[in-house]
């Protein structure tokens, strides 16, 4: 792959909502000077603008794909730039031709689910039925539109369980598999 600078770094960040990839990925940014790069933010942006819920847009976009077509292509545009890292569901698949490292994170869907209610400082149930939605809203999507299966890891060049651990023991790990990548292409 030849010599790379920290500067012009892309990793692709993925995994599905919960896992604490939006946490680590801003981690990740600030420790090694990378851009923060967020489809889920674009897509939330987009929900509000439209003074629609996450579900309803992710109804939406299954009978328009340009919604998901314009995010990704944007995903893309700024991976080619290089000096990023990308969150999002899809981001190992979009960028596979492009991303210099691809890490899936898991956990629990109850721990998913338990995180974002935490944070958002809503009910389990209601995130529960949302995330439920908005994940098979997103598996139908993205089988239609590209012939991707999420549950398709093999892309992914490590997979990372963010439960049980602590945020900082997660980081650890990301952190060391980018120091090592890093020192296999003679940056470090």
């Amino acid at each position: 792959m030849g010599e790379i600078n920290k500067s012009d770094l892309v990793i692709a960040l993925s995994g599905f909502h919960g896992t604490g990839k939006t946490t680590i990925a801003k981690m990740v940014a600030d420790k090694y000077g990378l851009r923060y790069v967020s489809s889920g933010m674009i897509f939330r942006n987009l929900a509000r603008d439209m003074g629609l819920s996450l579900e309803e847009l992710s109804r939406l976009a299954e009978s328009k794909p340009d919604i998901d077509y314009a995010i990704d292509d944007r995903l893309k545009r700024l991976a080619r730039e290089g000096g990023i890292i990308a969150d999002a569901l899809l981001s190992g698949w979009m960028l596979r031709e492009i991303a210099h490292i691809k890490i899936w994170f898991h956990a629990p869907m109850e721990v998913r689910i338990r995180r974002i209610a935490d944070r958002e400082s809503r009910g389990y149930k209601e995130v529960y039925r949302e995330t439920i939605a908005r994940e098979e809203s997103e598996i139908r999507r993205f089988k239609k539109y590209y012939n991707i299966d999420l549950n398709d890891l093999s892309i992914y060049d490590f997979i990372v369980s963010t439960h049980p651990y602590s945020i900082e023991a997660v980081a650890s790990i990301v952190y060391a598999i980018i120091d090592g990548y890093l020192r296999s292409v003679g940056d470090e």
